[in-house]
């Protein structure tokens, strides 16, 4: 089954969504790598304002290739999401809900999902231009220096994730690799 979601996000959404779900996202999500994400910090380390409110967003982790003529973006694939580990808590403590990305997150990014009532969810990596045809709108919000890895605002519909880290903590990798594992028993 597949739930449809709509960004920015309602908690109580957020808070139903279970490890393992597969989701359509259709709204609102923002791209930021590690880049945009030190100067997010070092911003608030000023105590200046953010480009962005966080508040019941999604932020994709995504470098997006330029657009192709007649395309609204070129690929757009997950990055590694461990590289905003140690960004990540301090965004989900502004209201952060939701993370798009690929692979393992540290513990104390899981403290903090549970403890800011968020999610992680999973893109499928290699899969790029498939991904970027949910994406029907993109604008650069901040950091154009930075090229693909400025902050872009996407409009998507129908965006697939899979729910890796739900709002309670369970994760799919860990449970996936137990499951996967107890076959062989």
């Amino acid at each position: 089954m597949e739930i449809t979601i709509k960004s920015p996000v309602d908690e109580k959404e957020i808070e139903n969504l279970k490890m393992g779900d597969r989701v359509l996202i259709s709204g609102t999500i923002y791209t930021a790598r590690d880049a945009a994400h030190e100067r997010l910090i070092k911003l608030l380390d000023q105590n200046k304002k953010l480009p962005i409110d966080l508040k019941n967003q999604i932020i994709y982790y995504a470098g997006p290739t330029p657009a192709k003529p007649n395309h609204v973006i070129g690929s757009s694939g997950p990055t590694t999401s461990g590289r905003m580990d140690a960004y990540t808590p301090r965004l989900l403590e502004l209201g952060l809900k939701g993370m798009i990305g690929k692979g393992l997150r540290s513990k104390e990014v899981i403290d903090s999902i549970i403890k800011n009532k968020a999610v992680y969810f999973g893109a499928i990596g290699g899969a790029a231009a498939l991904i970027s045809k949910s994406i029907v709108k993109a604008e650069v919000i901040a950091y154009e220096d930075l090229g693909p890895e400025s902050i872009k605002r996407f409009e998507v519909v129908n965006f697939p994730a899979i729910v890796i880290i739900d709002s309670k903590g369970n994760n799919l990798y860990e449970e996936g690799k137990k499951e996967f594992l107890s076959n062989f028993k």
